[in-house]
């Protein structure tokens, strides 16, 4: 079953594409039409597109790997917020960092520091600081909130990128793209596909086309987090079925073993008890 249909795709204005003027040839295999200069994406396409993307991601999850998602554009900062923090998935919603993933161990430090700040604050050594220092550090913790805060949890580098608008986020393609990690992406017809692993032909501009698409996406992930859990739910299970089989195999074992033990001590005694008794009648 779909993800999504040809009329909610409709409804929410993912077929229009920008300007003819402003087309990149790459994108013809994706547009339906021109109208009124301006390009309709064929959403048949986009339909079939989705599903693609949202299988991969959800086996992504399902692996128990993390997939970071990129949209600093003012009308999907918000969509994207609730909708990825729903499924517990890292986001990028401020300034795209650079070095983001290529200098990545840099990235992880600073994060720490905002830790380290957190943890100065509960145990008491903040207070030990003068008040012009207690407002700089506070100042340095909001804007290590602000830029990483929605990252903090991502230990390592992410399997896949999910990214709203490609021409916006060239940077995070290109650090993603030299590190061999897969690009899921919205592309509308101004973009260049040719770096992108998984193209979702849509309208980037409309916040309802990206929330039907990121819908969509989020769901899969959710649904790939479900079965991991199952599945792990079931291994423990099995696991401890065993350790019990292996239990009550163990006990019949023991038993037979220390029986052995008794008897051959038994006949220990004897043979001495008897020898004994023929140095004596000797």
């Amino acid at each position: 079953m779909s993800r999504t249909n040809f009329e909610a795709l409709l409804e929410a204005g993912a077929h229009f594409g920008h300007l003819k003027r402003k087309w990149n040839p790459k994108m013809a295999p994706y547009i339906f039409m021109e109208k009124n200069g301006i390009h309709i994406i064929d959403l048949h396409k986009t339909v079939l597109k989705i599903d693609e993307a949202a299988a991969a991601l959800k086996q992504i999850a399902k692996s128990g790997r993390r997939v970071l998602f990129v949209a600093t554009k003012k009308q999907a900062k918000e969509i994207v917020a609730e909708k990825v923090a729903a499924v517990g998935m890292p986001y990028v919603t401020e300034r795209w960092a650079g070095g983001m993933l290529t200098n990545f161990p840099t990235i992880r430090k600073a994060v720490k520091k905002m830790t380290t700040i957190d943890k100065m604050t509960t145990d008491g050594t903040f207070d030990n600081f003068s008040k012009r220092e207690k407002l700089q550090i506070a100042r340095q913790r909001a804007k290590l909130e602000k830029n990483l805060g929605s990252i903090a949890d991502l230990t390592r580098l992410p399997a896949a990128l999910f990214v709203v608008d490609v021409q916006k986020e060239a940077n995070a393609v290109k650090e993603a793209k030299r590190l061999s990690i897969p690009v899921f992406a919205m592309v509308d017809t101004c973009c260049d596909p040719t770096d992108i692993d998984y193209v979702i032909p849509a309208n980037d501009d409309a916040a309802k086309s990206i929330a039907v698409i990121l819908e969509a996406m989020c769901g899969a992930i959710a649904e790939g987090l479900e079965e991991r859990k199952l599945e792990k739910e079931k291994e423990a299970q099995e696991n401890a079925a065993a350790e019990a089989e292996g239990a009550k195999q163990a006990k019949p074992r023991i038993k037979k073993a220390v029986k052995a033990s008794f008897d051959a001590e038994e006949a220990a005694v004897a043979e001495v008890v008897a020898a004994t008794e023929e140095a004596k009648a000797e």
